[in-house]
Formats: structure tokens, C-alpha cells, sequence
């Protein structure tokens, strides 16, 4: 190792100005009036490196991006949420656009790779710097893009710097995989509910289709439903536990932090009240980002101990209810007419508890319940790998960008 401004480094690398190593916003040729891809800043997730979603548009302006590209947020909060993405959904030659909310980097050529470029971007040492120099009001602040011709960085070979990145975007693509996994599960798991408790073809006693095999159906307030059936408020199936969250005093709230996973409403981070729960529940956003763009609630499925703030329903099924039932029911269940208050969404427990149902026969429900648990047993099992996938990426990318764990070039073994 060797002493530089910035600490110690390993012999063998250098120093670089972030902008003499890196491309910072390059310049790409987009005609205006032209139909192209379309990044939105909700189309970065948190640490994650594929785009999550894209639009076509017509471009009048914004930043504008070609694939192997890194998208960094430069605006409070997603920049410190870990909003950064690498290009990848384009096409040869093509050109997107995105947000003006956005600096684009890519690699120098002879400097520096762009995939080590990407995983440079989210390394403690560039984050902290890029929030440090974030000026503007609060809430809008922005990063200034001086700071990036202030920057140090240890920059190694291009050789080493391919193989820190295979290492790190092999990590990415299993976590990638498992997520898509877990997509496929749940559009299992979706497909099933509609099939069993929208078109009532659940199977008979002789394992046949049960409404097109000449099922007996009853009239209800909701329509007609099968024998047995009956249609309801939610109220009834469910349990609620908001009345268990107590006040913390700070110092016990960071304490517990350390000690159990946190759990709260999308979008809201501030701690008011929180309750440590065991076992497995839904939460649904009371305060904050309640809904989807379409109305849907947005869910989360967690389990294990944990604890929440008090901007999150907790639910969990009454007996005979099971919890995937109720997480399939609510996911297709539009709730924007339940939703009060202009300025913040929310939606108050007697609101949610007032939303109508059809009530399946408990037989049917343990018999669905039996057939999906295995499809969640596997997204538990996924979701938890992630969790140590991430863990094990993020301890890496720091010791790795900072060459504090060196990789023999062209090889992968650390």
C-alpha cells in the first residue's frame, strides 16, 4: 500500500480527478421531436442496477444516455436512497433520455471500464462526496457538478477493474435472477387467485372446474357467488394491530434498529411509534406512498421479527384466513376511493376495514392455501438470499473499490 491524499491505496493504482478518469455527463445526439426510450426517476429502484422501467417518448429534452452508461440521481432524496441504474435496455446505436434529475457517467476509454465505473458510482467514498456537495433548498437540493472535478478516486488497471466488476455484477445478476423469480411467482400466485375466487373455477370435489361443472351459485350484495359463500367487509377476516404500536424514546428506537429488520409504509421514513412483531403479516401503507399509479394498495409481505413506524397497517389473517389469500385479495383490490386527505394519501383503518369482500368457504381456502404456500415458501426462500446476497455485494464493493481486498486479474477468485 502506498500513502496518498486520500489515505492509503494499493501500489499499482492511481489516483485520478473523478473527471479526467470518468466520462461526466457525455455528450449524445438525440434530435428533438424524436421517438426514443424514456427513463423516469421511478424508473430507478434503490441499489439496484437494471432500469426498472421505461416509456417510449418523444424527446424535448433531458439528460440522454446509450447503453453501458451509468444513471446517477443527483437530487435529495433519491440520491441518497441509491438511486443509480447501468444502461442496458437499449438497442445498438440507440440513443435514450431521462430525467433531468440525472448525471451520466461512463468510462474513459484506456482509463477506466464502464461496468467499474457503475460500481465506482455507488462506492461509499463517491456517495458520501456527492451528498456533501448537494446545495438548494430544502427538500430540492441538488448535487453540483464541480464536485466531480474536486474528487480523488484510486482507479486500478482496466484489467482489475473488469475483474472488481464481474465480481460484483456476477452478485447482481443472482440477485436480478431471484427477483424475477419472485415476479414469476407472484404472476403464479395471481393467475390462481383470479382462476379460484374471480371466475370460481376452483376444483369440485371431483377436482373439475367448479362453476363451468354446473357449481350451485347464490345471489350476494357483491353478485352472485358459490354456495357457501358470502360476501363481506374485510373487518371480518381480518386481524388488526395498530393499537399495538407504542412510543419508543429515541435512544431505544436505535437500539432496536440495530437489533430486528425495519419494516415501514413506502416513502415514509420518519419514527414516531413502532411494535416488534414475530411471524409473518402484511403491512399496507397507511400514510405516504399508499397506492400504485393504477390504485392498487402497495403491500409488503414480511416475516420473521421485525419492527414497523405507524405509517403501516399490520394485518394478518383470523383463523381459517390465510395470509396469502388476503395478500392476492388486496393486490386486486383498487382503494382509491377509501383514500382521504389532498396533500398526504392515507387510508384510515375504518376505511380499510369497510372494504367489501366475497368470503370463500373455509374448505376451499385451506385447499388454496395448501396449493400456494409452496410458490411463498420459495419466495421466502429467494427474498432471504437476496438479503444475504446484498449484504455480502455491499461489504465487497467497499473493500474491493477501496483495494483493501485485491482479485487476480482476469480471474474472479478474491
Amino acid at each position: 500500500m502506498k500513502e496518498t491524499e486520500i489515505g492509503k491505496i494499493p501500489e499499482g493504482w492511481n489516483l485520478y480527478v473523478f473527471s479526467q478518469a470518468i466520462d461526466v455527463n457525455p455528450r449524445r445526439e438525440l434530435k428533438k421531436g424524436a421517438i426514443a426510450k424514456k427513463v423516469s426517476m421511478q424508473g430507478l429502484q434503490e441499489f439496484r442496477r437494471k432500469i426498472a422501467s421505461y416509456e417510449r417518448a418523444k424527446y424535448n429534452g433531458g439528460t440522454k444516455f446509450q447503453n453501458n452508461d451509468t444513471l446517477m440521481a443527483r437530487i435529495t432524496p433519491c440520491l441518497e436512497n441509491g438511486k443509480t441504474a447501468f444502461v442496458d435496455i437499449l438497442d445498438n446505436n440507440e440513443i435514450g433520455f431521462g430525467s433531468t434529475e440525472f448525471n451520466v457517467l461512463c468510462g474513459e476509454e484506456g482509463k477506466t471500464d464502464h461496468k467499474f465505473v457503475y460500481y465506482l458510482s455507488r462506492s461509499p467514498l463517491v456517495r458520501a462526496e456527492a451528498i456533501n456537495s448537494m446545495v438548494g433548498t430544502s427538500g430540492r437540493q441538488r448535487v453540483q457538478n464541480d464536485v466531480f472535478d474536486n474528487m480523488l478516486v484510486p482507479i486500478p488497471s482496466i484489467a482489475e477493474q473488469k475483474s472488481i466488476a464481474k465480481i460484483l455484477s456476477d452478485l447482481d445478476s443472482k440477485i436480478e435472477l431471484n427477483i424475477q423469480m419472485n415476479k414469476n411467482l407472484e404472476s403464479i400466485g395471481q393467475g390462481l387467485f383470479k382462476h379460484w375466487f374471480v371466475d370460481f373455477e376452483f376444483p369440485n370435489n371431483e377436482g373439475k372446474p367448479y362453476k363451468s361443472s354446473g357449481g350451485g351459485m347464490v345471489d350476494s350484495e357483491l353478485g352472485e357467488v358459490p354456495k357457501g359463500w358470502k360476501a363481506g367487509k374485510l373487518e371480518e377476516i381480518i386481524e388488526n394491530f395498530d393499537s399495538k404500536r407504542i412510543p419508543l424514546s429515541s435512544r431505544e428506537r436505535e437500539k432496536r434498529r440495530g437489533q430486528y429488520p425495519y419494516h415501514g409504509a413506502v416513502g415514509v421514513m420518519d419514527f414516531i411509534d413502532d411494535y416488534i412483531f414475530d411471524g409473518e403479516y402484511l403491512l399496507m401503507g397507511e400514510d405516504g406512498t399508499v397506492t400504485d399509479s393504477n390504485g392498487f394498495p402497495i403491500l409488503q409481505y414480511v416475516w420473521g421479527k421485525f419492527w414497523v413506524n405507524n405509517h403501516a397497517h399490520i394485518i394478518r389473517g383470523k383463523e381459517g384466513i390465510p395470509l396469502i389469500y388476503l395478500l392476492l385479495f388486496l393486490k386486486n383490490t383498487n382503494v382509491s376511493h377509501i383514500i382521504t386527505g389532498a396533500v398526504q394519501p392515507k387510508i384510515n383503518q375504518r376505511n380499510m376495514n369497510s372494504i367489501e369482500i366475497i368470503i370463500p368457504d373455509k374448505k376451499t381456502l385451506s385447499n388454496f392455501n395448501h396449493i400456494t404456500s409452496v410458490l411463498y415458501s420459495l419466495f421466502k426462500n429467494n427474498t432471504e438470499e437476496n438479503n444475504s446476497l446484498v449484504a455480502i455485494r455491499d461489504s465487497l464493493l467497499t473493500r474491493l473499490m477501496s483495494g483493501r481486498i485485491r482479485v487476480p486479474i482476469g480471474d474472479t477468485a478474491i
